[in-house]
């Protein structure tokens, strides 16, 4: 069954391009069959922990080792990383706040890049394990062009993807938005051509 995990990140839910946007791909993708199951992960509602010396120290515990305190503190971690690993699609929505992404989307990263969950280190360097994954960047902002040298947001989500395997990664952006009163319906159009593509 083919699964499509949809993260939001805005702080705003009435107004918010990213969410608006991304009601409207995960509409398409579940029309075309890329998705007969939805999960919906909410950052502004309930963000995740930020990370801390406890956290830390029973990550780098082995599992066979881990007391029930440190299975604890890892709990969400392992909640976040099975909802990816469930999925085969991908839809995040990414305001851009000021130059970077929501702390809150930051600390979603942070509790699901783990070493020897969703990466490892080898011999030739480090490995994504989460592997035959799709995913799309709906990309939001209000003066930052997207995917200019001050974007840091949309690379830095490329490059974090691709680090834990996902290398598939398609960006629908609507950038620049107080400045291009078009933004919002060429990202729209952008949706409209992928489903032409499928």
């Amino acid at each position: 069954m083919s699964h499509i995990l949809r993260i939001d990140a805005s702080a705003r839910h009435s107004g918010s391009t990213t969410r608006q946007l991304a009601d409207q791909l995960v509409t398409r993708l579940v029309e075309q069959g890329y998705g007969s199951a939805v999960t919906r992960r909410d950052l502004a509602l309930t963000p995740p922990a930020l990370l801390t010396e406890r956290w830390v120290g029973a990550n780098f515990t082995d599992d066979a080792d881990r007391s029930d305190d440190q299975r604890a503190v890892l709990a969400q971690s392992d909640e976040l990383i099975a909802e990816l690993e469930a999925a085969d699609t991908v839809v995040i929505g990414v305001p851009v706040y000021n130059f970077a992404i929501p702390a809150a989307l930051k600390a979603w990263i942070d509790q699901i890049a783990r070493a020897r969950r969703t990466f490892r280190y080898t011999e030739t360097g480090p490995e994504g394990l989460l592997t035959d994954k799709k995913a799309y960047l709906v990309v939001a902002s209000g003066g930052v062009p997207v995917g200019s040298d001050y974007d840091f947001a949309t690379g830095y989500l490329r490059h974090v993807l691709g680090f834990v395997g996902i290398t598939d990664v398609t960006v629908i952006e609507a950038g620049q938005q107080m400045m291009d009163g078009d933004a919002v319906s060429r990202a729209t159009a952008a949706i409209e051509e992928l489903k032409q593509a499928a």
